[in-house]
């Protein structure tokens, strides 16, 4: 492996260092987009439930706001829900909105590394190629091994480049598919409880 880093010349530094940093941003992103941390299953029919034990007080609703996202979002809408259906969905879309820039955090960046590194690669690949060049102008075309220097850093560069830029393109479009997952059952959840608290339908909390 140090062979080949040192083989394909100092830009690999920066493709190495952008696959340290999609690696981490991968490995974060799977923990934290876990449904269960952040809409937990039974979250919205224990609201319930206090709301019709009458036992939803204030350290109930900060426990609720730091349960997950979705309590979050609950316990916005909660806090406003006595000023009306109106107050209660613009608190709960205001909450949403905090929520959902949480939870594309670092997806930028993923989706940007999977941008560069081709590109980087690429810039190898000419600079391997300007090696080559120079060195047939010097020397000829009878040194081989200048020449496969060269040539072999382009290779390596734009290999490693693309090794690096595949997956954080699969993985970046992967989160945000999740991501649209997510936020269409949190929207699924606080409208339920909307309706539940101001509707004249039966709505199934559960």
């Amino acid at each position: 492996m140090l062979e080949l880093v040192q083989a394909g010349g100092w830009l690999m530094l920066p493709i190495i260092l952008c696959s340290i940093v999609a690696i981490a941003i991968i490995i974060e992103r799977f923990w934290t987009l876990k449904n269960t941390r952040i809409a937990p299953q039974n979250i919205l029919a224990q609201v319930w439930t206090w709301l019709k034990n009458d036992q939803l007080d204030s350290d109930k609703l900060q426990q609720l706001r730091l349960s997950s996202p979705l309590g979050q979002i609950l316990a916005a809408g909660l806090l406003n829900s006595k000023y009306g259906r109106s107050a209660m969905v613009a608190s709960i879309e205001q909450a949403s909105s905090q929520v959902i820039h949480e939870m594309e955090r670092y997806l930028n960046t993923l989706g940007t590394l999977a941008a560069v590194t081709p590109l980087l690669g690429l810039l190898g690949t000419v600079v391997g190629m300007i090696r080559v060049f120079s060195e047939i102008m010097l020397q000829g075309t009878g040194n081989a091994n200048a020449l496969a220097g060269g040539i072999s850093e382009a290779l390596i560069t734009t290999a490693a480049g693309l090794s690096v830029a595949i997956p954080s393109f699969v993985f970046y479009r992967y989160f945000m598919r999740k991501v649209d997952s997510l936020i269409l059952n949190l929207e699924q959840e606080s409208s339920k409880l909307v309706d539940a608290l101001h509707s004249d339908r039966q709505v199934e909390i559960k």
